[in-house]
């Protein structure tokens, strides 16, 4: 349904399928848009190759074995069917942790080259910091391993290019670890507007709030921690030369020599599962104001960041203003939400459940003559009645509806699940590489706007910025 009829649909029609969904469209979180090109995805290559279906046992090797790392492999060794056979990080101590948790005979290495070139592994988990996604994940699609790269796929803009063709020339599964794409909740969210829930879209806003240390980034620094036991060498490899510095190594996001901001850790999440939702290529927009307040540590990132976004119609959704926040100091305690606002309703996102409200103008638009003589207002009154005569009561529908996650329920295990369908199965995947790109320049664009005070335009077909 275009999304200039969705207004059309009746409160009627809406109600009758409230709670159940589009039959069948919850077996896998892709939304139906305009005919796809074979530039768009990878998808093609996978169906054509099959690739990987043979194997019944998908072996992991881990790259970046810090708590991201750590934590990731093991919901996807809660799939049935997966090994981890080596993991690789620059810190002993992590290689401990690993050997302790999955056993004395793993394979450990600081160098994640070992890691790709084993008969033994089949697919890697990147979880490094920020600055090494691009060479290590072009490296893994070369050694034919199917990659679960964390987010943001790129540190720069500029490096999404490699990925990309890289990707493409390989046909080797890829997939961005953003999980909101393979979330029951988001695709529910994509049901109700697709069914027309809320009319026709007009804005959206999404906040990611904290008010701790740790969510700050403050993490822990072993105070044993040093050169002789993190490769300080190897991490900085590519930068200028610096003195071992630990704080800088473990609070890594901190530093935009490693990091990507809050923007790039935050606001990625925000963008992709929107553009899953609305089958969306990203704004063509990006202004952003924001600055250091709080956190004042020694980073050289922002700790509140507001970026504004304006999405150019498409052709699954309408044109539409998006406005996002991230607050490190937030007093209120912090928390995450996303609303999507149109002229019948609006949808809240909130980590375990979805809210629909309905609103509906009355067709009655009433009286302002207050100001006016009296003769005129009876003649308004007059013509008023005429105009817009009364009707008998109608019954008043619900204007609230909750979805919920079942208990336990972990998007994570979910997004890991596409991935091994794909590789075992050559089935396609929501969030490939383009997918992965067009989530992460915009927040990327963010931190761009606001240290260089300038609006920046750009492209989400050709995924390129427009030149001033």
């Amino acid at each position: 349904m275009s999304h200039k009829n969705q207004k059309g649909s009746s409160r009627k029609d809406f109600l009758r399928k409230v709670g159940y969904g589009v039959a069948g469209a919850a077996s896998f979180p892709f939304v139906v848009t305009a005919k796809r090109t074979s530039g768009d995805s990878p998808v093609e290559h996978l169906s054509n190759r099959q690739w990987g279906s043979s194997k019944e046992m998908v072996r992991f090797g881990l790259i970046g074995a810090g708590w991201q790392g750590q934590g990731d492999l093991s919901v996807a060794l809660r799939h049935a069917g997966t090994q981890v056979t080596a993991a690789c990080d620059l810190y002993q101590s992590r290689l401990n942790k690993c050997r302790e948790t999955w056993g004395s005979d793993l394979f450990v290495t600081r160098k994640y080259e070992e890691v790709l070139e084993r008969d033994d592994v089949d697919a890697v988990i990147i979880a490094t910091s920020d600055h090494w996604h691009e060479r290590i994940a072009v490296a893994a699609l070369e050694a034919g391993k199917a990659v679960y790269l964390e987010k943001p796929m790129v540190q720069h803009v500029d490096e999404g290019d490699n990925i990309l063709r890289a990707a493409e020339r390989t046909g080797v599964p890829f997939q961005v670890g953003s999980q909101r794409t393979s979330s029951i909740l988001f695709e529910k969210v994509r049901d109700l507007i697709q069914d027309g829930a809320i009319g026709t879209l007009n804005f959206v806003e999404g906040y990611w709030d904290r008010f701790s240390a740790i969510g700050a980034w403050q993490y822990s620094i072993p105070p044993s921690a040093g050169p002789d036991d993190i490769d300080w060498t190897r991490y900085r490899e590519g930068l200028p030369k610096k003195p071992f510095d630990a704080t800088e190594f473990f609070r890594w996001r901190n530093y935009n020599d490693y990091g990507t901001g809050v923007a790039g850790d935050l606001f990625v999440h925000l963008f992709s599962g929107l553009h899953m939702i609305l089958g969306s290529k990203g704004p063509n927009t990006i202004m952003a104001t924001g600055g250091l307040r709080f956190w004042h540590d020694g980073r050289d990132a922002e700790d509140v960041v507001l970026g504004l976004y304006e999405y150019p119609e498409a052709p699954s959704h309408p044109a539409f203003s998006m406005a996002l926040r991230v607050n490190f100091a937030d007093g209120s305690g912090g928390g995450s939400k996303t609303r999507l606002v149109g002229d019948e309703g609006e949808i809240t996102i909130n980590w375990n459940d979805v809210t629909l409200r309905k609103t509906e103008l009355s067709d009655r638009p009433g009286i302002s003559t207050g100001s006016m003589g009296e003769a005129v207002r009876e003649e308004y009154d007059a013509w008023y009645a005429e105009a817009y005569p009364e009707s008998r009561a109608q019954i008043i529908n619900p204007r609230e509806f909750v979805y919920r996650a079942p208990d336990g329920y972990n998007d994570v295990y979910d997004h890991f699940g596409y991935l091994l369908k794909a590789i075992r199965e050559g089935s396609p995947i929501v969030q490939d590489a383009h997918f992965g790109l067009r989530a992460a320049a915009p927040a990327l664009l963010t931190s761009d706007a606001l240290r260089e005070k300038k609006i920046i335009s750009w492209d989400p077909e050709t995924m390129s910025i427009i030149p001033s």
